[in-house]
């Protein structure tokens, strides 16, 4: 699968954006387990054209993680417009490695987004929303993909029209969840859809699909059955980043991998630390990491007390100490994989 010249192999497998989770030192860990392109935080425009120091250091990628996407979001076609162009000279505004593709966010559900019309809140706005993405395209050099849903409600699925049309104005991949505004997470996923989306003889560019690629299985299944060029995975990669070497492994041997066992967690743990640390320093680098550390154990039985520790601890060399701890105590177990979302 291509979008524009930037080759991603044959059937990947795409870390989704999420808030608060999908930070460099994430995003590099995924890469490292077999993820085919990853994406940034959500970047808003407004943000952005307001020089924000946050928005611009959401905007800093690294090397050794691309392909990247940085992803932006909004609703006044100005700053949207604007903000694309910061993200298309991120490597000279941010630092680092820049954008591969600017990704352009009509998915976000979350109120304090999809409420002020941007995110999926443009699904009630399909004229403008395609206005903005061909304003967006004309003022980049940067391939632009967008990541939507099927719609705003079950009366409004608008994605197989919708698709067309931003294939029509220029957008070099689409990534469609399969649930409504309106459904927020909650349900099953609608992948049919997608795959008429995909099947659509109009429609050349790679259709991606994201929503409930909770394991390797569920991610085979989706492209057998529907055919997509590629799949995007979320909620279930936070506590859960070795999914992508599941995947990928499933995948390209026709094999499932065994669990995970705890002492190999705990190794995956002390990268994504070590990078974190590398990359914020000792105070953000140990907060943030916080909210990943005890998800990468969720299920280990007797846990709780060493969990409690792992997510108060201040101290880089404590915290690594407990996972050595941990290592030492539940080496060899495997609990059945698990996101920290519990899908």
């Amino acid at each position: 699968m291509k979008i524009a010249d930037i080759d991603l192999g044959e059937r990947p497998v795409v870390l989704a954006p999420m808030e608060d989770v999908t930070d460099a030192s994430f995003r590099i860990l995924c890469r490292e387990a077999g993820a085919s392109m990853v994406t940034t935080e959500f970047v808003p425009s407004d943000g952005l054209i307001r020089d924000a120091s946050k928005a611009i250091a959401k905007m800093r990628t690294l090397e050794e993680e691309s392909p990247v996407a940085i992803q932006i979001y909004g609703h006044i076609p100005e700053s949207m417009v604007d903000a694309a162009r910061m993200a298309d000279r991120a490597a000279e505004l941010a630092g680092g490695h820049g954008a591969d593709t600017i990704d352009i966010n009509w998915g976000c559900p979350v109120s304090k987004i999809a409420g002020r019309g941007a995110g999926s809140g443009m699904m009630r706005e399909p004229d403008k929303l395609v206005a903005i993405t061909k304003a967006v395209v004309e003022a980049v050099k940067t391939p632009v993909t967008v990541k939507t849903r099927l719609g705003w409600d079950d009366s409004s699925k608008i994605i197989v029209d919708l698709a067309e049309r931003l294939q029509d104005v220029g957008v070099q991949a689409l990534t469609i969840h399969g649930r409504t505004r309106c459904q927020m997470y909650k349900g099953e996923a609608d992948w049919t859809l997608i795959g008429e989306v995909k099947n659509n003889p109009r429609m050349h560019i790679p259709i991606i699909g994201n929503g409930d690629i909770n394991s390797a299985q569920r991610a085979k299944e989706m492209f057998d059955r529907y055919g997509v060029d590629g799949i995007m995975v979320g909620r279930a990669s936070f506590g859960h980043p070795w999914i992508f070497t599941e995947i990928r492994h499933l995948l390209d041997t026709g094999e499932e991998m065994p669990p995970m066992n705890v002492r190999d967690r705990v190794a995956l743990a002390k990268r994504h630390f070590g990078l974190s640390l590398d990359l914020k320093g000792p105070v953000t680098g140990v907060l943030e990491m916080r909210r990943h550390l005890s998800c990468y154990f969720k299920g280990l039985p007797g846990f709780k007390e060493t969990r409690i520790k792992l997510v108060t601890s201040k101290d880089p060399d404590e915290i690594l100490r407990t996972l050595d701890y941990v290592a030492e105590r539940w080496g060899e177990e495997a609990p059945a994989a698990e996101s920290a979302y519990g899908i």
